[in-house]
């Protein structure tokens, strides 16, 4: 007979589910619900998550295989597919994301490893396209035979976990997700070339927080000082102003452009930061862990 906990239900004691309940009750989740309530809820779905499972009707049947042991698993009891279907549905959902972002603040702050010695945080951003059926998510229409939805994603570096999350329908670019970024004075935001919007950018610079955008070739700046000696790999690196109208009107200071060449494929990288100080290997660096939040998305 097995009696050591299931390592589920151990990874189930992590959750503060004083916190949860407060929320339920702020929201009335449980409200006329006799059985399966949101906490089995909850349980329910990270099951499915862990156990990799693809749709709910593959969910049901691998949690009645287990049934004799969902009590243990602190589930409590099975669910049909369309009860969980149900409450999937009408449940609010302002319960489940506001117990995510307290779970989130939590694992960061046990997460904290000082990797670049930085007064704020380095993050990174990005989406990902998550494909969906069309003739189920009719709202999420992405093109005309396919559905989908674009996960926006701030990725605390140094912590290695996700910051914030923000969902929008697939056809929306990338940059339009900028402004919902809860942006901190002294932070470090590191972008792709994606988001080569010079507006959001400029608000980065406003609040006192610094940014490091991959840039786009095409890409013109006026140099008013520039570095004679470089350092090996950098080919260029200058400080001035947008010479394009649009691009100086949207960020009117001035910022610093950096040409950084790889030495194992001599790809060269253009970079855009409003970092006047510090070291041009440092800003490469940066831009490199970036390619954590790439993993992540993936």
């Amino acid at each position: 007979m097995h009696k050591d906990p299931y390592i589920f239900a151990q990874l189930v004691k992590f959750l503060d589910r004083s916190k949860f309940n407060r929320i339920v009750t702020k929201y009335e989740g449980d409200k006329y619900i006799k059985s399966y309530t949101c906490w089995n809820q909850l349980l329910t779905m990270m099951f499915g998550q862990l156990s990799n499972r693809d749709s709910l009707r593959d969910l049901i049947v691998a949690m009645e295989a287990h049934a004799g042991k969902l009590y243990h698993l602190g589930i409590g009891k099975s669910v049909t597919r369309s009860n969980l279907s149900k409450a999937n549905e009408q449940r609010n959902y302002r319960i489940f994301e506001e117990y995510a972002t307290f779970m989130i603040a939590e694992a960061r702050k046990r997460r904290i490893n000082k990797i670049f010695e930085l007064d704020g945080h380095v993050y990174a951003f990005d989406s990902t396209t998550i494909d969906l059926c069309l003739s189920v998510f009719e709202w999420a229409k992405f093109r005309k035979h396919k559905g989908g939805i674009k996960l926006h994603t701030l990725y605390d570096i140094e912590a290695e976990v996700p910051a914030f999350v923000y969902i929008t329908p697939a056809n929306i670019h990338a940059s339009k997700a900028m402004p919902e970024i809860p942006y901190e004075s002294g932070a470090h935001y590191i972008f792709d070339r994606g988001y080569n919007d010079f507006s959001n950018l400029n608000t980065i610079n406003r609040i006192g927080a610094f940014f490091i955008v991959r840039a786009k070739t095409n890409i013109r700046i006026k140099p008013k000082t520039w570095k004679r000696r470089l350092p090996e790999g950098v080919v260029s690196d200058v400080i001035g102003c947008f010479t394009v109208y649009k691009s100086s009107k949207d960020y009117p200071e001035e910022l610093r452009k950096l040409i950084i060449e790889n030495p194992e494929d001599g790809t060269r990288y253009i970079f855009l930061t409003n970092n006047l100080d510090a070291s041009a290997e440092f800003i490469s660096s940066l831009y490199r862990n970036r390619w954590s939040v790439e993993l992540s998305n993936g």
